[in-house]
């Protein structure tokens, strides 16, 4: 299952990490545990010898010297039970409680001291055992205390560690995803570039902005990039020559259609030449539209050409009066309202752009209809915009009809579906927006062309 590259970093240092907190808070607990325990067991060592040295010898008996206010002094602890046992050289009871835990066998004194643990009276304690001389023998001291001090010490240890601990490891984490984020942010910024990078930047990707070990990866990319636009540019020249090699046959093919049209002939074969006429036409102005298509696309002759002034409002008015004699001769009223609008880009293209919403708009208005054709500037953007009031396009094909050969489901007429996505190829090439919406009143459609600020 894929997993992101920061997932995986983190994944692979946060748990060295956390186990070195980890070790680092047990050493800590160790190292601060023990001196502690020492202080106690020293504290006891201390009652220990203050109790050896209240031994006595008197006749050659042997016996602990120890007054009843001392021994309350000696058992008061604000926290523990306090036990002691002194017995004489045969092991027998000189003093104290009786039953304390022995001292352990084959454990050797250290300086005379011997510490250990045990059970005494269902409670745990801990016992420091001293060796002292009594009478030219050995006496054994025991002192001992319940553990209720030391676990309160170890829980304060312990708690008084963590929370720098804690505070530790959220710096660690903060740290290494910060650390993390920002060694993968030439990542990000490389997938920022490709991701708003449109279908027709092919452009190499500059390996010198990307981090060492993303240049592979750049370099991959930018092959795939030049074996795409190899690809792209081979589709556009057979388009470009296959559509320019039709265009001189059917141009002699229709001029052949009409002469035979024109000349007196038997009645049944009108039909069949007008219907051949029309199909001439309609192939030829596919051919002229594939080859406008060709010139408009990235690596396109027209659409590598250095962008120049163009005044949209002299373009529409040079091309009006072929296309007035069209409306004309289908009975639209076809207006024009220019206004002075100046655009940068292709003049050729910015014609033919004209031409097929134009001719879009006569082709689906029905007779007695009416086009216009506006150019002008709105909100500082250059506009140039043909409306007509025929069917118009649902608002949920608008988006649709600029694809390549696509045509609304039930659309009479003899369209290829490509006049709109020559449009919008063309709006891509001068960096300006296609809008489609409704005509005057809610009738019709109205394309506009919108170019960028300047």
């Amino acid at each position: 299952m894929a997993s992101s590259l920061r997932g995986r970093l983190l994944r692979m240092l946060l748990p060295p990490v956390a186990a070195l907190l980890v070790l680092g808070a047990i050493c800590a607990y160790f190292l601060s545990v023990e001196p502690a325990t020492d202080a106690y067991d020293q504290a006891l060592g201390d009652v220990a010898l203050a109790l050896g040295e209240r031994i006595r010898a008197v006749d050659g008996a042997i016996n602990l010297d120890l007054p009843g206010a001392a021994e309350q002094v000696l058992r008061t602890d604000k926290y523990d039970t306090i036990f002691y046992l002194v017995r004489g050289p045969d092991g027998a009871r000189l003093a104290g409680d009786p039953g304390l835990p022995p001292i352990p066998a084959g454990q050797a004194p250290e300086d005379g001291v011997i510490a250990y643990g045990g059970l005494y009276r269902g409670q745990e304690i801990r016992v420091v055992a001293l060796l002292v001389a009594c009478g030219g023998s050995i006496c054994t001291v025991q002192v001992a205390e319940t553990t209720n001090k030391r676990h309160r010490l170890t829980r304060t240890i312990v708690l008084s560690s963590l929370a720098p601990q804690l505070l530790i490891a959220f710096l660690t984490l903060a740290i290494v995803w910060f650390a993390v984020k920002r060694g993968l942010s030439p990542l990000e910024d490389l997938s920022q570039d490709i991701r708003a990078r449109s279908a027709r930047d092919l452009q190499p990707i500059d390996p010198g902005h990307a981090p060492e070990e993303a240049r592979p990866l750049v370099g991959a990319l930018n092959q795939l990039f030049g074996q795409v636009a190899e690809s792209n540019l081979n589709q556009r020249r057979f388009l470009a020559n296959a559509a320019h090699q039709l265009r001189t046959p059917l141009a002699g093919l229709q001029a052949h259609a009409e002469l035979a049209l024109a000349q007196a002939g038997p009645e049944a074969r009108t039909p069949e030449l007008e219907q051949m006429h029309g199909a001439t036409v309609r192939t030829a102005r596919l051919a002229n539209q594939l080859l406008a298509l060709a010139r408009a696309e990235p690596g396109g002759t027209s659409a590598e050409a250095p962008p120049a002034p163009v005044n949209l409002r002299t373009l529409v008015a040079d091309a009006a009066d072929e296309w007035v004699h069209r409306a004309l001769a289908r009975d639209i009223d076809l207006g024009f309202e220019l206004d002075e609008a100046q655009a940068a880009g292709d003049a050729l293209l910015l014609r033919e752009a004209f031409v097929n919403l134009v001719h879009n708009a006569l082709e689906y208005t029905p007779a007695g209809g009416r086009v216009t054709a506006r150019t002008g500037v709105r909100n500082g953007h250059a506009y140039l915009e043909v409306e007509d009031d025929g069917p118009g396009i649902p608002p949920n094909e608008r988006e649709r009809v600029l694809e390549r050969f696509y045509r609304i489901p039930g659309t009479a007429g003899p369209g290829s579906g490509l006049g709109l996505a020559i449009v919008r190829e063309i709006a891509l090439a001068h960096r300006a927006e296609v809008e489609i919406g409704s005509g005057e009143g809610g009738r019709g459609c109205r394309v506009e062309l919108r170019f960028p600020h300047g």
